[in-house]
């Protein structure tokens, strides 16, 4: 035990019943620093629990238990970290789950259930869990806000069972099994009437696959509200689609309008697009760390964060370029002193296809256990152009690409060029020779490109990790399971030895 990287045995914290045996001790520099970025944790926790509206909502929605595991999930997601990497997780994540207590407040305050404030719903637009927020930056005296996001993806995140009784109610009602856990999970949550009903109307749009939007559509039903489905174009590399991925976004812009009484706000929308616009800066400066030898913001620190910052932040608010700002300062000073992100980097891998969300710390133990760094994920490749905050017409262009290649759709959708060739010339780009190649059972969109992706990475030589998982239902393929499928390759084709052997082996079934 120590301040050094690597100086915990962390498979030991896994023994018995217990979530884990204790805490991790960093030396007393990291240790103090840890303890007292868990203590404001549990500040913001037990400030927010004081309310009587959060408190009526512990009570009103099953879902709400699972944001209890919020300090263990600072725990696992800095597990083995020091110095920089430590200080990178708690500020970006830090940042991440304050704004998620004031979505939580602001849910509350709307719902009739609860607050039932009637003029602040009148001001709500509902968008679904993979529908970016930047239209909202031209309406800034409206409320953007998802119900789906801490009812299904968070609670997900935050405890590996969290939205299993919800895809359980789904397939009582009759959906097939096999159909994806997300979708499932949110049909299960309107069927067990435990969605907020809040909101003047919504904005859903064409993800992924035909489960997620029928998903949608029977949501729809449920909230009651008038919804515009945006048709966003599959083949959104061609450039005879864009006309008309822009005039989609006008056809959202007018309906917002129509139905709140709102006029979009040129002004607003360019401010805080410039806002978004250096966010985006601030990111691929990242990236150019992430070629060098030393990468800094990677893994966890790079994926959830960014998560927050494009798909709801959205340059609405200033914190979070400010935070962006601070993590560049940060991992800019570590690559000068040169160093390393974990103990030793074996492998510098690319992750792709969606990650389980019961398992998001996967890739801290990827490089704990076995000194595989993620040096950038699928998912946060997907908002890298800026937007133009001159010209309206350009701009509307601009952000209908925005939209075509939104979370979880931007290589699933598109074809072969940007399912399977943009990974190679990513693995160039930044120097890999590795791929982590998550495999979701429920996700059709994706499987047929397996053959082709074995044969494209033996002719690069990049060498190509099959992770499979459930998304949402560990039920089906565990965190234990998605570990032994990488023990097996390392040491039955790499023949390599973990860097600590007690991450090889452990059960984590009764953790968070």
């Amino acid at each position: 035990m120590g301040k050094q990287i690597g100086s915990e045995q962390l498979g030991s914290f896994y023994v018995g019943k217990k979530a884990r045996k204790r805490r991790e001790w960093r030396g007393f520099k990291d240790t103090w620093y840890d303890y007292i970025e868990w203590l404001k944790t549990w500040k913001m926790l037990i400030s927010f629990s004081m309310k009587p509206n959060n408190i009526k909502g512990f009570f009103r929605y099953r879902w709400m238990s699972n944001y209890l595991a919020v300090p263990d999930f600072f725990d696992r997601h800095t597990e083995g970290m020091r110095g920089t990497q430590l200080r990178l997780a708690h500020t970006g994540l830090g940042l991440i789950v304050k704004d998620m207590c004031g979505m939580l407040e602001d849910i509350f305050r709307a719902d009739p259930a609860i607050g039932n404030d009637t003029k602040f719903n009148e001001k709500i637009v509902l968008f679904d869990e993979n529908m970016m927020s930047e239209i909202m930056n031209g309406f800034p005296n409206l409320k953007w806000l998802s119900v789906e996001v801490p009812a299904v993806y968070t609670s997900s995140m935050m405890s590996q069972q969290g939205v299993t009784h919800y895809v359980d109610i789904a397939q009582e009602f009759g959906i097939p099994s096999d159909v994806c856990p997300m979708p499932a999970a949110e049909l299960g949550v309107a069927i067990d009437d435990d969605f907020p009903l809040i909101g003047k109307c919504a904005i859903q749009c064409n993800t992924t696959c035909d489960g997620s939007l029928m998903g949608n559509g029977l949501e729809a039903r449920r909230f009651k509200i008038p919804t515009f489905q945006l048709a966003v174009p599959i083949r959104h590399r061609q450039e005879s689609v864009q006309e008309y991925a822009a005039d989609e976004i006008r056809n959202a812009i007018a309906f917002i309008e129509e139905q709140t009484g709102e006029k979009f706000d040129w002004d607003a929308f360019f401010s805080t697009m410039k806002v978004f616009n250096e966010e985006t800066k601030q990111m691929l400066e990242w990236f150019d760390l992430s070629r060098t030898q030393y990468p800094q913001v990677v893994g966890d620190n790079l994926a959830l964060y960014r998560y927050g910052v494009y798909q709801a932040a959205g340059g609405r608010n200033a914190v979070f370029l400010k935070t962006d700002q601070k993590m560049t300062q940060l991992a800019v000073k570590a690559y000068q002193k040169k160093e390393l992100c974990c103990k030793e980097i074996r492998h510098r891998a690319i992750s792709w296809g969606v990650q389980a969300a019961y398992y998001t710390a996967f890739p801290i133990w990827l490089q704990n256990c076995w000194g595989i760094v993620t040096l950038v994920d699928m998912l946060s490749l997907v908002s890298t152009q800026n937007v133009n905050t001159e010209d309206k017409d350009q701009a509307i262009l601009d952000l209908a690409y925005l939209y075509e290649n939104m979370i979880m759709r931007n290589r699933s959708n598109g074809g072969y060029e940007t399912g399977v060739e943009a990974l190679w010339r990513y693995c160039e780009t930044f120097g890999v020779d590795m791929v982590i190649m998550y495999t979701h059972m429920g996700c059709k969109a994706m499987s047929g490109y397996h053959g082709i992706f074995e044969e494209e990475a033996r002719a690069h030589g990049v060498k190509l990790v099959w992770v499979t998982h459930s998304l949402m239902k560990p039920n089906d393929a565990s965190r234990r399971d998605m570990r032994t499928e990488v023990n097996r390759y390392m040491r039955t084709v790499l023949r390599e030895e973990p860097l600590d052997p007690t991450l090889e082996e452990f059960d984590d079934a009764n953790a968070w």
